[in-house]
């Protein structure tokens, strides 16, 4: 978040901004005013977390009809009741200083092995967007068996531990139908690359 106390919108008095923490991203407590529709202003509290802006792919082998995910350990869904934490997931990561498309090479590469060829950036979404201000830039690349350059598996030095899963698109889907793919990003890219394959088999 360049800014903290922005000044755009004529109905919001920013009044206050704490850091709360800094250790790992940071976390802020904001004060403000808000104009309601009923024309009254209403001073408000609310906390707000700066991870950065990130970027998610979904490899697609659209020959074969195949993707690319991972499954890897995550911690706040383990802790919120999911049963083993172990989440599948199209690759993604934080920016880090990179333009998305540069990012999101250099994440996948490192998680999944492959070289991405081709890539399209279909949209850009914030996720979370009561509590979190990120915003994910979503793409579609195609890949090929030929592309695969190393084992992948992410990062040691980061604590990453990433099995590499390549499926049939239509599993895939069936997947997030029967909730074995749980994360959100995922799943509408997977809804996405259901719609182009339809598309693509009809022209």
């Amino acid at each position: 978040m360049s800014d903290p106390s922005p000044q755009a919108n004529t109905r919001v008095r920013i009044n206050a901004v704490e850091v709360l923490s800094d250790s790992w991203y940071v976390l802020r407590k904001v004060v403000f005013d808000y104009l309601g529709r009923d024309g009254e202003w209403v001073s408000q509290e609310r906390e707000a977390y700066d991870r950065g802006n990130g970027a998610t792919v979904l490899m697609v082998d659209w020959d074969r009809r195949t993707v690319v995910l991972t499954r890897q350990f995550r911690i706040p869904a383990y802790l919120n009741g999911h049963p083993d934490g172990m989440l599948l997931e199209a690759p993604a990561g934080l920016l880090d200083q990179d333009d998305a498309e540069t990012a999101i090479r250099r994440e996948a590469e490192e998680e999944t092995g492959y070289r991405i060829g081709a890539i399209r950036q279909i949209f850009e979404l914030f996720m979370s967007p009561g509590s979190v201000t990120e915003r994910v830039a979503f793409f579609v690349a195609e890949y090929s068996p030929d592309d695969r350059v190393d084992d992948g598996g992410g990062l040691a030095e980061e604590g990453e531990d990433i099995e590499v899963v390549e499926l049939g698109l239509d599993e895939a889907v069936a997947w997030v139908a029967d909730g074995r793919i749980a994360d959100g990003k995922t799943v509408l890219l997977l809804q996405w690359a259901q719609l182009e394959a339809h598309r693509r088999a009809s022209n």
